[in-house]
């Protein structure tokens, strides 16, 4: 690994033990990884809240307890390190709970008061408490060609692809570590070559609804798992949610962390332009038997039409998302033997109640949530069996997680769903 003078002190121990450790974490991992050096980024957004169980794995006293903790979960050190404040431009992604619902977790005030004080020692080091799988919606915009150390897959591949942004799918201690050096390796899609689209999808049928854009992520991340695909044949221009839940199925059936739309995505305004004149690794194609396999493969998880827990907001929903379930509430109520859970970034949230959505969604007993998810926090309501939602990132992991089965359609069906009680939806 060649270092800059700076990197060097750094790593040397010039700005002290707890910047040496993360230096010497990116290091190994750049090593490891086949990089050569390292990139400037001033945007990271990693996983910094940390709850009671973490606290108890320490095992032992003496040091600040959340130095001790960033120490060993954030840089891979036993040692107990005085932890300064971040040197970039940082935020927290989703956590582990909604400190406003913790019954709905089942979370006792010892949890509770474990994530508040983590989350004061994270903003007390400067880390933005954004708590949100799509810190894009809430203020943290990377902007075409920036360096970013990013986790979460469904944010990674929006800001790749949507805004041109770049960053490889990091984890806690990349992310911990370039928080406090301002540095990660530079690898993998920092790099203009690894940014080329390897296979070509050639789309047949129409793409239009969410649900649509969800099916067709789900076949994608299946049918070429780790590639880059530029897709052909988008007749509409699609917006964020759409976008969002695209990118979010494919990050979830496969590990695609770029996808290229001509005329739509950030870096290829054709089809030729994503190749740069190269022949793809494989074309597919997809069409109505494609989009068919995608959606039976996501109910195949479904057999009681019973449903008990209703899911919106995976990735994250946007203020519009909220406004959707309300008017299609309509006045209606939640059935008696179900539930609605709505999450949304909590910065969100507020907006949802000051144009009253949140009262709409309560009159009908449904809850507004944020910070977290069923899939991140690990929680559903008491004797949950089934779940339906739209997302097909939450229909992919949550009944593998919890051993639940699992419905995927539109939000209207969905809503439908926790206002009966039942699902009833129709396939594509």
């Amino acid at each position: 690994m060649q270092l800059t003078d700076e990197e060097r002190a750094m790593a040397d121990g010039a700005q002290g033990a707890a910047v040496a450790a993360a230096m010497d974490l990116l290091v190994r991992y750049g090593e490891a990884l086949g990089a050569d050096r390292l990139v400037e980024t001033n945007n990271v957004c990693g996983a910094n809240v940390f709850g009671s169980r973490h606290v108890r794995l320490l095992g032992r006293g003496g040091a600040d307890l959340h130095d001790t903790a960033f120490a060993r979960w954030s840089l891979d050190s036993d040692e107990d390190l005085d932890i300064p404040p971040v040197a970039a431009y940082s935020c927290q992604l989703i956590g582990p709970m909604d400190i406003e619902h913790p019954e709905l977790q089942h979370k006792d005030a010892d949890e509770l008061q474990a994530v508040l004080d983590s989350e004061a020692y994270s903003a007390r080091h400067g880390i933005h408490l954004l708590s949100t799988c799509t810190p894009y919606q809430v203020g943290n915009v990377p902007v075409r060609g920036e360096h970013c150390a990013w986790m979460e897959s469904s944010a990674v591949v929006y800001i790749n692809s949507v805004l041109g942004a770049r960053t490889n799918t990091e984890g806690r201690e990349s992310t911990g570590a370039a928080m406090l050096t301002r540095r990660i390796p530079l690898y993998g899609l920092h790099l203009d070559e690894h940014r080329l689209a390897t296979h070509l999808v050639e789309v047949g049928v129409e793409v239009e609804t969410v649900r649509d854009w969800g099916l067709l992520g789900y076949f994608l991340g299946e049918a070429i798992a780790e590639g880059i695909p530029v897709i052909d044949g988008i007749a509409t221009t699609p917006d964020l949610v759409r976008l969002k839940h695209f990118g979010a199925a494919a990050a979830s059936s496969g590990d695609v962390e770029l996808y290229h739309v001509p005329g739509v995505t950030a870096e290829a305004r054709t089809v030729e332009e994503a190749l740069a004149g190269r022949s793809p690794a494989a074309t597919i194609r997809y069409g109505a038997a494609e989009r068919r396999v995608a959606y039976e493969r996501l109910n195949a998880k479904g057999d009681d039409r019973h449903v008990d827990l209703v899911m919106i907001g995976c990735p994250h929903a946007t203020i519009d998302q909220i406004r959707q379930v309300c008017t299609l509430l309509d006045g209606r109520k939640v059935h008696t033997e179900s539930n609605l859970w709505v999450f949304t970034p909590r910065a969100i949230r507020e907006v949802a109640e000051r144009n009253g959505y949140a009262d709409t969604l309560r009159a009908a007993g449904a809850h507004l949530l944020s910070d977290t998810c069923p899939a991140i926090g690990q929680f559903v309501p008491p004797g949950c069996r089934v779940i339906a939602t739209d997302s097909a990132k939450q229909a992919h992991y949550l009944p593998a997680i919890m051993g639940l089965q699992g419905w995927f359609g539109t939000t209207a069906e969905c809503v439908d769903a926790a206002v009966n009680g039942t699902w009833e939806a129709t396939a594509p």
